[in-house]
Parts: structure tokens; sequence; C-alpha cells
């Protein structure tokens, strides 16, 4: 069976078209499936990599009330905002060293 060149050029434009449809359509459903009033959803395995925690540790977070979840159809669920604000809160200033001392000290409340 031969085809000339331009045949083939045509098939594999239709070919391209169709993945291009198949993309934008792959890509509305994982809009849609997580996000909740145009905010982005997290689940746990986004937020276990994202973070780099133990299962445990984001079960401590949700269990002290530091990290705000909700449980849709059994699953649970973070807000961005709220991983954003988490990582806010916990944020420990960096430990400098001073020149009386070498090693190091945490930073004077003073500045």
């Amino acid at each position: 069976m031969n085809i000339d060149r331009m045949e083939f050029i045509a098939w594999m434009q239709r070919i391209m078209e169709r993945f291009d449809i198949l993309k934008e359509y792959v890509l509305n459903i994982k809009k849609e499936r997580h996000s909740i009033d145009g905010e982005e959803l997290l689940d746990n395995q986004d937020l276990l990599l994202m973070l780099k925690i133990s299962h445990r540790s984001l079960q401590r977070y949700r269990s002290t009330g530091k990290l705000p979840y909700y449980t849709i159809s059994g699953k649970l669920y973070y807000k961005l905002s709220d991983v954003h604000q988490f990582i806010r809160e916990s944020f420990k200033a960096p430990i400098r060293r001073t020149k009386e001392n070498p090693r190091q000290t945490p930073p004077s409340k003073g500045g």
C-alpha cells in the first residue's frame, strides 16, 4: 500500500487536530474536578509531595486545626490558599551567626 506524501501529511494533521481537541477536553475536566468557587483544591497526595511531609504529619496538622480541610465524597481536600497561609504561619526565620558566637543563634527580637 503506497500513499503519497501530501496524503500522509493531511492524515497526520487530522490526527494532531484530534489530539489538540482531546488535550483541551482533559484540561477542562481537570480544572473542574480540582477546584471549588474558582479556587484550586489539593488532595493528600498533592500536599505530601508539595510539603515533603509524612502522612502522620499531615494528619497532625489537620487534627490540631493548623491546616483546614474539606471532605468531599469521603476524600480530603485542601484549598490552595489555606495551604499557602499554613506555610506562611509555619515559616521560621533563618538562624544567623554572630561575631561573638560563631555557632548558630536565633535572631534577637529587637532586630
